[in-house]
Parts: structure tokens; sequence; C-alpha cells
């Protein structure tokens, strides 16, 4: 049997857990609050600072993992590294989750390194570094930290008058202890993509058909696949992700991002693990990007991929902060035909926190949005004291 190290714990985490489970295998889940999602699914915890080199170090040493799986940003990836030279396997490799973990630099690896199309971008450590930027780059632009997750902190100044709070929110945002943003162009794009892109121990690597996807305050809130990308643009993104996955190396899952224009294709983020926006997989075809993601790191084969046809996924949010929570409406999403709920088990909510996913397919990718939809305000949200 052999055993798996996840570091992070949230639904993501949690959908992971479950697939590898059901292969077998044994699983530690960490993060850095008690009865985070994954946690309730996996075999053993730890609750620690994951920034903390030597916390980091402690359970690494305690349990001897055969894979460490990092399923956030905010952890100490320099440890990641040493880790991996003393003989660990880091997932995809100690050097995707360094450079992942930080958009400043897997943003110069891609565009400098590898020469990928991205949208121009500078940096700012200070609040007068940024309104620099933001006048070089030009308005309006995209603000957002080096290190966050799930698009927290992204805001979009529109003008000079914007860059200030755009600062604030940004620094509010961040995760971990760099204290750095990263300035973007705006692309008028056409539609925003995720290409989950599979490397594999030994075999090809394959892409998951495309994901499309909807932002608030950098956030996602809905998915839908197939994306309407011409075969062109397809071939395009998918070259990109090759070149800058073969780049990475190891196994395992990547969520490639695009910015999808009418004449071209610009590299926008790469997560080396399951991305939020795949969540839709768990009802668009029989292995899910979790699943995938599984396979992969455990070198098992993958034949094929059987899709059920236009699916979609939208977010159940939180509004407020509650130390407790208890849904009502799951009876009403379930009673439409063709859909799915996932509540993930999040002891406490915060305002616009994921708590659940509704899921739904239809007879083309508008329906299954609409449903996707439909279910997910049917589920309403009760907080405690």
């Amino acid at each position: 049997m052999k055993t798996i190290m996840l570091l992070g714990s949230g639904e993501l985490g949690k959908e992971v857990t479950i697939s590898a489970k059901r292969l077998g295998t044994k699983i530690i889940a960490v993060d850095r609050y008690e009865n985070a999602p994954a946690m309730q699914v996996a075999d053993e915890f730890e609750v620690i600072d994951m920034l903390n080199g030597r916390e980091l170090s402690e359970i690494v040493y305690k349990h001897k993992p055969d894979l460490i799986v990092p399923e956030i940003e905010a952890i100490r990836t320099e440890k990641l590294i040493e880790l991996e030279k003393e003989g660990f396997v880091v997932i995809p490799t100690a050097k995707a989750a360094y450079l992942t973990m930080n958009r400043d630099a897997i943003r110069e690896y891609a565009a400098k390194e590898l020469g990928v199309l991205t949208a121009k971008y500078a940096y700012a450590e200070t609040r007068e570094q940024l309104r620099k930027a933001c006048d070089e780059i030009g308005f309006p632009c995209v603000v957002k930290p080096v290190m966050s997750s799930s698009g927290k902190g992204q805001s979009y100044p529109q003008s000079a008058a914007d860059v200030d709070h755009s600062w604030d929110y940004a620094i509010a945002g961040m995760r971990g202890d760099k204290t750095k943003v990263i300035v973007e162009e705006f692309i008028p794009f056409e539609l925003e993509i995720t290409l989950l892109t599979v490397r594999q121990w030994n075999g090809p690597t394959l892409f998951v058909d495309p994901i499309g996807h909807r932002q608030e305050r950098g956030d996602y809130q809905e998915s839908w696949m197939p994306a309407e990308v011409s075969s062109e643009q397809l071939k395009q993104a998918q070259e990109m992700a090759k070149k800058v996955t073969d780049a990475l190396g190891g196994a395992g899952i990547f969520g490639v991002e695009f910015f999808i224009t009418k004449d071209k294709v610009y590299f926008s983020e790469l997560s080396p693990r399951p991305h939020d926006t795949g969540m839709v997989t768990l009802i668009s075809q029989d292995l899910s990007e979790f699943d995938l993601h599984v396979r992969a790191i455990l070198g098992l084969p993958i034949p094929t991929i059987n899709y059920r046809g236009a699916s979609a996924s939208a977010v159940i949010l939180a509004d407020r902060e509650s130390p407790t929570v208890y849904y009502h409406g799951l009876d009403k999403a379930l009673a439409l035909k063709n859909t799915e709920v996932r509540i993930f088990g999040k002891p406490t909510t915060r305002k616009y926190r994921r708590m659940g996913v509704a899921l739904a397919t239809a007879g083309n990718t508008s329906d299954a949005r609409k449903l996707a939809t439909q279910a997910a305000e049917l589920v309403n949200i009760q907080y405690g004291n």
C-alpha cells in the first residue's frame, strides 16, 4: 500500500483522497486547521503551519510518505526541494511546486525561458511601485498577489484612482509571507479556458476536453465543457501546455489556463494539481480530474476518457462569516433531472467562501449552465451563532 501525504486538505484534496482511497492508498491529510474537508475521509491527519519549514520536515520524517502531493499554494516550497534531494517524491516535482506557487516565478519561466505567449506584466513590492507599474502597463489592467489561491486579492483597476484600493485588496488576499503583486495587461478575451493536462510517468501526455469558466472577484463561479474553441486554437493551447508541463516534469494533472481571443491564445496561469474549474469533471466523464490525477501519480494506466456530453458546474457560496453551517434545499436541487450536488464539509464560513458545487448535464452547454446555476441557487446555507 502506497502512502500519500496531501499538503492542503480543502475540497480538491477531499476528492483526491476519495479517488486515491478507491485504489487502495493510505492518505495523510495536512492543513493549517482541524477538520478540513480531506481530513474527514483520510486515514490520518496533521495540523501544521505549512509555511514553517521545520514543521513540514517533521511530519514528512514522521510518516515517510511514498508521495508528497501539494494541493495548495501556501507551502514552504524551498523545503520541498530539500526533501526531494533527500529522496522523497514530490508531485509533480519540487521544482514545479516552487515555480507555480509563485506567479512571478512561473510567469518568468513560461515567458522568458520557454517563449510562451503571455500578457505584458510587471511586479510591485510597494504601493508606489504598483502605481508606476500600472502606468507602464496601462489601464485597465489586472492586479493580484504573486501568491494566493482561488483568485483571492485579484482586482481590475480602471484608472490611477483605483490603484490604492487594488494594493490594499491584493495584500489582504495574499497567502504566504511574500509582499509582492503582479500587474498584467488586460487581455480582451472572448473566452477563458482551463486545459487539464495529464503527464504520466510512462505514457503520453493526455488532454481533457477544454473547460470554459466565468470568474467574479478573481474566483471561479461556474465552469462548463466542452468550451467552444476552434481546432486551431485548441492545438495551440495543447502545444503550449505540453511545452510548459514537459519543462516542469513529473506526473499528475496540471490545470493550465489560457485567454482565447479572436486570433490569439495567451498562457495565463498554471496549477500543478487538480483545478477548481475542473470540478465539472465530476459529472462530465467517467474519470474525473481527481481520478486522472491519482492514476497518473500512481503510474496506473489511463486507456481512455469517456465523456457524457455537455456539462456544467456552479458554486454554492457563503455570504457571511459563521462558526457553524447548515444546508437546506438539497431535496429541491436534487429533484432537478441530471443534477448532482457536492457539499464540501468546510466547518466554518466566511463571505464568498466556496461551500459546495452543483453539477449538471444537458443537451448543450447553455442548458447545462442554466441547470447547474438553478440547482446551486436552490441550496440555502443556514448559519449558526
